[in-house]
């Protein structure tokens, strides 16, 4: 049996990330994020980590992902327009193939918005926040043991698939405290990354069969590799065709795409008989659950479908959901985010939105009302 303790919501992801062999943190103090660096602060040392205090967001990244770049499991946290100031470095470690794992603990925008308020209105930019095509893996955590669990599986697919992900948190749960029991270390799968020492100078980037992410060795160990923003060969080098860059493209959103069965990861209940289906995602599927709950009590047939991993959006199993219910419900603290996906895979089936971003949470009692309207 693992320890019990009372934990907050961004406590526990920095505990977790340290399970999962985070190693380095670095970042830039902001609402409502600033407990995860505090505490990196103040944890990693106890395990032979670092943590470094940058002067920006920007270099917060950076920073990161050049630990990283030298084999060190790392993290950087921020919220708001730290998060927007992250996605030049975000793009970077996507098309250069370097694990990093960025949290984004939610607040109100834009720009400084309401500091300290909750908000769920980063979906989109954890997805296409950076410009181009490019891979995206987003996992959003519900509840302060979701938080301490779900922070090493972005670890763990950060390490195989080499590329960043994203650990979209929100203001609710990231303060939020609960009484969670934490896992031995037996019980914590960790994944840490496949290196390949034998490879020569020219196969730095080069793929082994039946795999899509390269074995590259930490900078300083083996061959000697470029590490470039550009558009790159098996080198690491920018040269190539049109047909080359086109296959080395495909690659890294197939790393993704074609592992969805690995990365997807949501979660169903009172689905069974249910015909009104309420979908929703991290803090605010607390009070869409509550509603759910109680619907059920006055004779409303009504279920939850939470995406945990938010990006890539469960689709086929909201297509599937799509053939058994009457009705979509998404409930998010936004002006419309998720809701663009269901409806775009919801088929004939009508959806409805219920929404918040003044700076306050969506009541179950709202839902509750919503559901009531529709049923």
């Amino acid at each position: 049996m693992g320890k019990k303790v009372l934990m907050q919501g961004n406590e526990a992801c920095v505990m977790g990330a340290i399970a999962a062999g985070m190693r380095f943190f670095a970042g830039y103090p902001i609402t409502p994020s600033t407990e995860i660096a505090e505490i990196s602060a103040q944890e990693l040392p106890k395990v032979g980590g670092r943590f470094l205090q940058m002067e920006d967001e920007i270099s917060g990244a950076a920073a990161a992902i050049g630990a990283s770049v030298a084999g060190v499991k790392a993290m950087t946290a921020t919220s708001g327009p730290g998060f927007s100031l992250k996605q030049e470095h975000i793009g970077y470690a996507a098309e250069a193939e370097i694990p990093v794992v960025v949290v984004d603990v939610q607040r109100v925008g834009p720009s400084t918005g309401l500091p300290t308020s909750p908000a769920q209105g980063d979906l989109m930019q954890a997805r296409w926040g950076t410009h181009g095509d490019h891979p995206a893996i987003v996992i959003s955590p519900a509840t302060v043991k979701e938080t301490y669990l779900e922070v090493i599986r972005c670890f763990n697919l950060a390490e195989k698939y080499r590329t960043p992900v994203i650990f979209l948190m929100d203001e609710m749960v990231g303060h939020l405290r609960e009484g969670i029991e934490i896992p031995e270390a037996d019980e914590i799968e960790v994944f840490d990354r496949i290196v390949n020492k034998n490879l020569t100078d020219e196969q730095a980037y080069s793929i082994p069969e039946g795999k899509y992410a390269p074995e590259m060795a930490p900078f300083g160990e083996g061959m000697h590799y470029n590490i470039s923003g550009l558009f790159h060969d098996e080198t690491g080098f920018p040269r190539g065709t049109a047909q080359s860059y086109e296959k080395f493209m495909n690659r890294l959103l197939d790393k993704v795409e074609k592992n969805r069965a690995d990365i997807e990861k949501w979660e169903e209940k009172y689905l069974d008989d249910a015909e009104i289906a309420v979908v929703s995602f991290g803090g605010a599927a607390r009070s869409a659950e509550e509603a759910v709950i109680e619907a059920r009590k006055q004779g409303i047939k009504a279920g939850l479908f939470r995406p945990i991993t938010v990006w890539p959006f469960p689709e086929k199993a909201v297509e599937e959901l799509a053939k058994k219910v009457k009705r979509f419900l998404v409930v998010e603290n936004n002006a419309g985010q998720m809701v663009i996906e269901v409806k775009a895979h919801a088929g004939n089936v009508p959806v409805d939105f219920l929404g918040r971003f003044n700076g306050s949470v969506v009541d179950p009692d709202e839902v509750l009302a919503k559901l009531k309207e529709e049923a």
